[in-house]
């Protein structure tokens, strides 16, 4: 009872600590991420990704990584601008279609 105890234990031990350096992972990630975008980003640009962040939170981290992507290799000048980031937005957003209601 005592051995299946112990290696209970020492398996939740290592639980803890590969989650730790998950989470530790994530952070460095997200660090660098946010370091590469105060380069390539403006500070209005930044701004207003994240007011978008708080509505959309996936559209805005697929969008980041598309601009480092983009900015790494050339194909955007730098820095973006608001006004640029802006552009690039209504370039990405789709028109939706309304609903028709018809009488019959």
């Amino acid at each position: 009872m005592d051995d299946l105890r112990r290696k209970r234990m020492q398996e939740l031990r290592r639980q803890l600590v590969d989650e730790q350096t998950q989470a530790r992972q994530q952070v460095q990630v997200q660090q660098e991420k946010q370091a590469i975008l105060r380069q390539i980003l403006t500070s209005e640009a930044r701004d207003r990704l994240g007011r978008i962040r708080l509505v959309k939170p996936e559209f805005v981290d697929q969008l980041e990584l598309q601009l480092i992507q983009a900015a790494q290799g050339g194909r955007l000048k730098l820095p973006i601008t608001d006004a640029q980031l802006k552009e690039l937005l209504s370039n990405l957003q789709t028109p939706r279609r309304g609903i028709n209601i018809r009488s019959v």
